[in-house]
């Protein structure tokens, strides 16, 4: 009944009782405090009214002493009158201690112990001497008695309890409020966290969040996003590559099953069409096993100061039977070094994947450019070509797993070149990006962070 209630769970218990004992602590730390300090303020203050008062006293005596020239017949109603206002009893000693004159009672029986005796006097007692020219006469003692410091501190306590009180209230409320801005984020993330681990993928943290805790949500909800992007791009790998190794397999498959049942006799133009098949199977094998090694490359990449710019003149130069076979012509235009701090390998088989890339979509005369420069603290390769270019519609998707456009189905390839290289550009903490419109070619461009001396080239 009590979670119900409150609507809390166990940590929101524990942090409202953490607060609501924080709150009664220093409220109670703060009461005594206040309380003794009004209880010693009103001593000290009362203490120094009463000594004004005996000193006021003691000269109306000492006026009455020598107007009259001794005690005898002395008139001392201006000193009595003095301390009648004050509520307190008087009592005048001559200089030899004798009694000379008493008032009425102030907290006690006249007729009682004189002053200074018995209990309960402490500082209600006051005593001043009376000074007749520079010789002490005699001695005026006041007895103040103890309900009038007793009102005073009374008065205090009900302010302070009152005061108090509605501290302590104030205290709890704002735990509680406190308390269930903390939680409700929290359930929040805990609810939709356990939805979609139950199978609901559209589960995500609602509501806002104080400081922190609304940045876990809007974190928590980022990795849902992912978690659910992974799932999708999961299924739609399997579904490209079983529809990628769906096309060859039949081919070999109905062309075995010919030759097997005798329908067909083996020429070399058959068994070449199916040692094709067999080929792009392979393509699509070896090009998954390299897409899946290089998301993995972060564990196993050798890392070193390279040239990009002298990378590209390698690749170009191992690369150029296969391009000059496509009749495509090739222009390296490296400005000068570009230090990078890479996986030499991993750069010869990206730049590799580019050139391929070009040679196998541009048409026979087309023109491909290799410019390398040091833009901004960055290393920036363009591969720009004159090819057919690539429609708008297509172009966001180039870099996706066996992704491949209309103008490139009747062009062997598995789809996954342009991917593999986008991983690798991503695993040295680089981008790429592609520009291209229909007819005007294509311009792949690829920045990765310089090192060294390169680096503050601009």
């Amino acid at each position: 009944m009590t979670r119900i209630r409150l609507g809390l769970g166990p940590l929101g218990r524990r942090l409202l009782l953490a607060f609501v004992l924080v709150a009664v602590s220093s409220v109670l730390v703060l009461t005594g405090a206040a309380l003794i300090g009004v209880d010693r303020g009103v001593q000290v203050a009362q203490q120094a009214d009463r000594e004004q008062i005996a000193a006021s006293a003691a000269a109306a005596a000492a006026d009455a002493y020598r107007q009259d020239g001794g005690w005898d017949n002395a008139d001392l109603s201006r000193a009595i009158a003095i301390a009648d206002a004050a509520s307190a009893r008087l009592t005048v000693l001559d200089v030899g201690g004798t009694t000379v004159q008493r008032s009425g009672s102030a907290g006690g029986s006249p007729n009682g112990p004189g002053m200074g005796q018995g209990s309960g006097m402490g500082q209600n007692l006051v005593t001043a001497p009376v000074l007749s020219g520079e010789s002490q006469v005699g001695t005026v003692r006041l007895n103040f008695g103890a309900m009038a410091a007793t009102r005073v501190v009374d008065i205090a306590w009900s302010w302070i309890a009152a005061a108090a009180a509605a501290a302590l209230i104030m205290a709890l409320g704002a735990s509680w409020l406190v308390t269930r801005l903390l939680v409700r984020p929290i359930r929040a993330m805990t609810n939709a966290a356990r939805s979609f681990t139950a199978g609901d993928r559209e589960s995500r943290a609602t509501g806002p969040g104080p400081g922190e805790l609304g940045e876990l949500a809007v974190a928590f909800n980022g990795m849902a996003d992912a978690v659910v992007r992974s799932d999708r791009d999961r299924r739609n790998l399997t579904a490209d590559v079983a529809h990628e190794l769906r096309t060859p397999l039949a081919a070999l498959q109905a062309g075995l099953e010919e030759l097997r049942d005798g329908l067909v006799q083996p020429t070399p133009e058959g068994l070449a069409g199916l040692h094709d098949q067999s080929l792009r199977l392979g393509r699509v094998v070896a090009d998954l096993a390299e897409l899946s090694a290089v998301e993995t490359a972060g564990l196993s990449m050798h890392l070193a100061v390279v040239d990009l710019a002298q990378i590209i003149r390698d690749e170009s130069g191992l690369r150029e039977p296969q391009l000059r076979a496509a009749e495509l012509t090739v222009t390296v235009e490296p400005s000068g070094p570009a230090f990078v701090r890479a996986d030499a390998d991993r750069l010869h088989q990206a730049i590799g994947n580019l050139l391929a890339n070009a040679a196998r979509y541009c048409r026979p005369g087309d023109g491909v450019t290799l410019t390398v420069s040091v833009e901004h603290g960055h290393a920036v390769l363009r591969v720009v070509d004159t090819g057919p270019g690539i429609p708008p519609d297509e172009l966001p998707h180039i870099f996706d797993r066996l992704w491949r456009g209309r103008a490139a189905q009747q062009v062997s390839g598995s789809g996954i070149g342009l991917a593999l290289v986008r991983e690798i550009v991503s695993s040295h903490g680089g981008t790429i990006e592609a520009t291209s419109a229909p007819g005007e070619g294509t311009t792949i461009t690829i920045r990765l962070p310089a090192t060294g001396s390169a680096a503050s080239a601009v």
